[in-house]
């Protein structure tokens, strides 16, 4: 299977869930244009609270939809957008990417990823029991954030559902992704 976009999704308030759109507009250096997280510095409320000169190493926030489908299959209505991601995908193991891959998606637009989405408590707040069913640990008993991964814009442009994504990777070493 090609690796490409299932959905985009923006919200210009913040919330929880972005709402899918025809397309979105990447603008480099400050994530989907017309979206709460749009921004040099950070945007998200419990980060701005911490230290609001931050840079916003959260811009765009992408989820596979191998996790929606997951959940589905466990009982939770989740669909592209609900848990707020802005680019929805499949084909691509989003969790596995390291530090720094870069993923061109479309005909222009380039992402970095910075790191994993931390799921919080919001997700419970939604639909009880989704925040530990987008936590997972692994064979040595670490702990797996399954929310998805977040990116910031190094080429804007416009993207849509259907568009290939192509995975250029950093020189190793590679740096398994932590928590942004």
């Amino acid at each position: 299977m090609n690796a490409g976009v299932v959905a985009v999704s923006k919200s210009a308030v913040h919330g929880f869930s972005k709402e899918p759109q025809p397309s979105i507009r990447l603008i480099a250096g400050l994530g989907v244009e017309g979206d709460a997280h749009l921004g040099e510095t950070v945007k998200h409320r419990s980060r701005v609270a911490q230290d609001p000169t931050q840079p916003n190493l959260r811009q765009v926030h992408l989820v596979h939809q191998e996790l929606l489908d997951e959940l589905q299959a466990q009982g939770f209505a989740v669909s592209p957008g609900t848990i707020g991601e802005n680019i929805t995908t499949r084909g691509i193991d989003l969790l596995g990417l390291p530090t720094g891959a870069r993923l061109r998606i479309g005909p222009e637009a380039v992402v970095e990823v910075t790191g994993l989405r931390n799921p919080c408590v919001q997700l419970d707040r939604y639909q009880k029991g989704l925040m530990a069913a987008t936590l997972d640990h692994d064979s040595e008993g670490n702990l797996v954030r399954k929310a998805g991964i977040m990116s910031i814009v190094l080429t804007g442009g416009v993207i849509a559902p259907g568009d290939p994504i192509r995975i250029e990777l950093p020189p190793p070493p590679h740096v398994r992704l932590v928590r942004v």
